[in-house]
């Protein structure tokens, strides 16, 4: 009797010990990265490097706030990085209260237009690398998470106006508009709501109480390609478009709402045209986690040009084709920077944690003014899909070395449950990055969120079995 009353407990007290340490066991590694951890500018560091870039590339870190409060870990910031690999300049976002950047753009020769976000409104300023200083800076308090404004016609300034919902009109005003620094004032402004069909049901939500929650196009890109032709990027539709700003009609449309066969929330197009006039169309799939190219032929748009994968992109925001006929591109949260041949070659990598969201070759000016000096794939007859091949692989998901992602996909891959656990992998691949410590590594975080699963799997597990004797003593004490 006393033999089986003690094998009676010691049976839970063994499943205890065992579910503590595999908690502990999963915890100790993330443990040891905050005790070890040591912020610095090493982070900053080159990948392959199979031949020198021309010039400076300037990279556009978009770092990572909470309710507008910029978190000193992950800092927004301007890097100049050298041919090969050598850091030549950092210019930080906390110095002008700037928390998250955006769009950069080569103007004046040498010089860089900013776009930046901060608590309550928006910056854009003119940057001089050189000498360290502001030529000139607009603060806009009435428009908030702008991610691109160019420089045109002089002193103009090209905006994209996304959470723009007018809680006194209850509509919502999503919008670009030109504001003139010499008039102080907008001269011109094109709503989304007046020109397009879209329903309020479509892509973010489209209002808010206190206008801040609102996100209905999130249009983040806007360029001058030709005079008086606009093209944007509306994010949450899918699609890219030109509008013309005499008649506000829309001129050219690729992609719609959630047909993601062709994008699915892309980010920074580029229009260019092949040597025989033909209409093309490169672009940063990013919830594709590819980069893409579009040709417009016989009134249809084909897909001349695909590279990159779940297994090698992670949320790319930005895809530049340079004049040697490579394309720049910026793989968010992969943290880094490639430059690939058209066959998917890398041939110039740089990581610049954290989050890139765009990057510049200095020396050939903004991508927008100068299309006509970037050959098209067509035009160098490699129309075709190819692999991302060639990464110093120096963080998980560039190389070899696998994310919680990419190994879930594969682990599933054939079974019937292949495609909810890929949706889970990817939308996990989207979101971890921006929740994780910036000390605690991927494969670390998947511990520590397993242990807390497990610890509140152990929770549960003892309210079940302790039920009787906690049911007992509420019983006494309600009595």
């Amino acid at each position: 009797m006393l033999n089986e009353w003690k094998t009676r407990l010691s049976r839970p007290w063994v499943v205890r010990a065992v579910v503590l340490l595999v908690i502990v066991s999963l915890l100790a590694p993330s443990a040891v990265s905050a005790l070890t951890y040591e912020p610095s500018d090493t982070d900053l560091q080159r990948g392959t490097i199979e031949s020198p870039a021309e010039g400076t590339t300037v990279i556009s870190i978009q770092g990572f706030k909470f309710k507008g409060q910029a978190n000193g870990k992950k800092p927004a910031r301007l890097v100049g990085v050298g041919p090969r690999g050598d850091v030549k300049w950092i210019h930080e976002g906390a110095d002008l209260d700037v928390t998250w950047f955006y769009d950069v753009d080569p103007v004046n020769g040498s010089n860089l237009l900013v776009s930046g976000t901060r608590k309550g409104g928006t910056t854009i300023y003119e940057y001089n690398p050189q000498t360290d200083e502001i030529v000139w800076r607009e603060r806009f308090d009435d428009i908030h998470d702008t991610h691109d404004a160019d420089l045109i016609n002089g002193d103009q300034l090209l905006v994209a106006n996304m959470r723009n919902y007018n809680t006194e009109k209850q509509v919502n005003e999503d919008r670009i508009f030109i504001y003139d620094r010499s008039k102080d004032e907008t001269v011109w402004e094109w709503q989304f709501r007046n020109h397009t069909d879209w329903a309020k049901s479509q892509g973010g939500q489209y209002a808010s109480e206190d206008g801040s929650g609102d996100d209905w196009t999130h249009v983040n890109d806007v360029d001058k390609i030709a005079e008086g032709q606009y093209l944007m990027s509306p994010r949450n539709m899918d699609q890219v478009m030109v509008v013309n700003r005499s008649t506000k009609n829309i001129d050219m449309r690729l992609g719609s709402d959630n047909n993601y066969e062709v994008m699915n929330e892309q980010h920074n197009p580029t229009y260019m045209e092949s040597q025989n006039g033909t209409p093309t169309i490169l672009v940063a799939d990013s919830h594709g986690d590819r980069v893409v190219e579009y040709a417009k032929r016989g009134g249809d748009w084909k897909r001349t040009w695909e590279v990159g994968s779940r297994q090698s992109f992670n949320w790319p925001r930005d895809a530049d084709r340079l004049p040697n006929g490579n394309t720049l591109i910026v793989d968010s949260n992969n943290h880094r920077v490639v430059e690939v041949n058209s066959q998917g070659e890398i041939v110039w990598e740089f990581y610049a944690p954290w989050a890139p969201y765009d990057a510049e070759r200095i020396t050939y000016g903004d991508e927008a003014t100068a299309a006509e000096n970037r050959p098209t794939i067509a035009d160098q007859n490699a129309e075709g899909k190819y692999r991302l091949t060639g990464s110093a692989g120096l963080t998980p998901g560039t190389g070899q070395k696998l994310t919680f992602s990419q190994w879930l996909s594969a682990a599933f891959a054939g079974t019937p449950i292949s495609d909810p656990v890929a949706e889970f992998a990817n939308q996990w691949s989207k979101i971890a990055p921006w929740v994780r410590p910036v000390w605690m590594g991927p494969w670390d975080f998947v511990g520590a969120v397993v242990a807390g699963l497990l610890l509140v799997g152990w929770l549960f597990g003892e309210l079940v079995y302790n039920r009787k004797r906690i049911s007992s003593g509420v019983r006494r004490r309600i009595a």
